[in-house]
């Protein structure tokens, strides 16, 4: 143990106060090491990295980091052992340039478990970036209240349920949360991830609320840990986790790029977008444009992945797909368009299969879907993110199966998150706009900013052979109502009239006569009109002010 002097036994030379300091900072040092060589071989073994060489793959390099709580619980519960800065790092240092406040369990001291003062640094670092407006990340690996103590953590209004009451107030004033499970996540600690803007999970972490032991007790339910609340488990059936990642360097390394999208990045140089007639050496993206001739067909009949349309609009290396294994009928992402950061939302068109629903048709939005888009255009407006809608929607999912999931109630989610939602709004309507597809992709009703289409898009209630089927069926019935019978030629040369009026007024010319698009646009020319629409969109609108000018009295 390393002896720090008592004032009252010592001279006032500058030796005396050099040795002092010095014996403070190799104090310091031992604290950083957390639960010493043991511990991190504990967490190596279980394929993850130590507290502080988290912090190296998140911080910039050589990134200075001004830690707040390094002394926390010192000498405080030796009844328990050492709790090196209790069992959490809290600071703040720059993520691609942006200063963030890092709080980050260290599970080599009990497990990362929280202690009294854990709680009180935890509360104090949200507190100081509340009022700094700092992006805040959270790097979670703790066993949850550190139960011997548990009156002294759970229970008053400056204790564990602060955190969260905290996290929600932070969110509602607009300020980033991130937060990344790279280990044990428990009991009421699940809370903190959930209530943050945006959720990674790295592969053999655990989120729940009651692990297999306690579920087993409470219920009698016999489940392994995996299927309880792992990863895998939370990205492609309870939609919980929007990032899986395989391990931590990946994770880290995602929770920089997620950063990067926020509107600080272009204010630190860090992400600058290169300007529309500018000479600098712009980026290209993954696919040439013209491949997109290859994937689309004129009848709109013919599948492809959005995610291979995308790639010839987006800058290359840029995409990062949220959620991407639940809600699969949609696929929502963040990524750069001329060093731009957007969000993406952008119908499906191939058939999906879901650990939970089993096959979903490609086009069609079903309840998992809406609600994940809906979740994603609220995340982008919490990060004033520009957002482009690519309508290729053949409608929401109907059906016992579909009514039964709540597809009118999600539905309803999504309308109601596109309509109030104060970003820039860009449409690119691809192939089909039908019926309220139309309005939940960000249709001319929810007011974008722009919106164009391609020669091959249609718009209508719904297609033209349902809709000349329907009409038809009901002309018919209508005419064996009447009088005179109507003779099987007839009824059929009737089918084929309301099917040809129909396709003619789903023709995109018929639709942009009449102001329902701005602009048909070429398909491989869809990334450099985007490049220009998004530099006119994201100029700042007009503050509004009374001022009538001249007036004659």
């Amino acid at each position: 143990m390393l002896r720090v002097m008592s004032r009252s036994s010592v001279s006032g030379t500058s030796e005396v106060l050099r040795a002092h300091c010095a014996a403070i900072a190799k104090e310091e040092a031992l604290l950083r090491e957390g639960g010493g060589k043991a511990g991190h071989e504990r967490q190596r073994k279980m394929g993850r990295l130590p507290v502080r060489e988290r912090l190296g793959h998140l911080l910039d390099k050589d990134a200075q980091f001004f830690e707040i709580g390094l002394w926390a619980a010192y000498k405080m519960y030796e009844q328990w052992g050492k709790i090196p800065a209790a069992g959490v790092v809290t600071g703040i240092g720059n993520v691609t340039g942006i200063p963030c406040m890092i709080i980050a369990n260290d599970a080599t001291v009990k497990a990362g478990a929280f202690f009294p003062q854990t709680t009180k640094k935890v509360i104090r670092a949200q507190r100081i970036a509340f009022e700094c407006s700092l992006p805040i990340i959270y790097l979670v690996d703790s066993a949850g209240v550190f139960l011997p103590m548990q009156d002294e953590i759970f229970p008053d209004e400056d204790d564990f349920g602060r955190i969260f009451r905290n996290n929600s107030v932070i969110s509602a004033s607009g300020i980033p949360q991130f937060a990344a499970i790279m280990g044990n996540c428990v009991a009421g600690g699940a809370y903190l991830p959930v209530l943050c803007d945006k959720i990674l999970m790295t592969k053999g972490s655990g989120l729940y609320l009651a692990g297999p032991s306690l579920v087993k007790a409470a219920i009698g339910q016999v489940i392994d840990a995996e299927e309880l609340g792992g990863a895998q488990m939370h990205a492609e059936v309870s939609g919980t986790v929007d990032f899986f990642e395989k391990d931590d360097p990946s994770c880290l390394k995602r929770l920089r790029s997620l950063v990067a999208l926020l509107p600080e990045a272009e204010a630190t140089g860090s992400a600058q977008p290169v300007r529309s007639g500018q000479t600098v050496s712009a980026p290209k993206p993954a696919k040439e444009p013209n491949t997109i001739y290859d994937l689309i067909s004129f009848d709109g009949q013919k599948n492809y992945d959005a995610r291979d349309l995308l790639a010839t609009i987006i800058d290359a290396d840029s995409m990062n797909e949220y959620k991407a294994d639940y809600g699969k009928t949609i696929v929502t992402l963040y990524a750069r368009i001329n060093g731009r950061p957007v969000g993406i939302v952008a119908n499906q068109r191939l058939q999906v299969r879901t650990k939970k629903e089993g096959i979903q048709m490609g086009g069609v939005i079903y309840a998992d879907s809406a609600d994940k888009a809906a979740r994603f255009v609220m995340d982008c407006n919490q990060t004033s993110l520009p957002i482009i809608f690519f309508q290729d929607v053949t409608g929401f999912m109907v059906g016992r199966d579909a009514e039964e999931s709540g597809i009118i109630r999600s539905g309803a989610k999504l309308v109601n998150a596109v309509s109030n939602s104060i970003v820039p709004k860009i449409t690119v309507v691809v192939g089909g706009s039908f019926g309220a597809g139309n309005y939940a992709m960000c249709g001319k009703a929810y007011d974008p900013r722009f919106i164009v289409a391609w020669p091959t898009a249609r718009y209508a209630v719904m297609g033209a052979a349902q809709a000349s089927d329907t009409v038809f069926a009901i002309l018919a019935r209508a005419r064996e109502r009447g009088d005179k019978k109507a003779t099987h030629e007839e009824l059929e040369d009737l089918r084929a009239k309301v099917k040809q009026s129909y396709e003619e007024q789903t023709d995109i010319r018929y639709g942009a006569a009449r102001g329902w698009v701005d602009s048909i646009i070429q398909p491989h020319e869809t990334r450099d009109v985007l490049i220009r629409l998004l530099e006119y969109a994201s100029r700042p609108m007009p503050k509004a002010h009374f001022h009538t000018g001249v007036i004659q009295v």
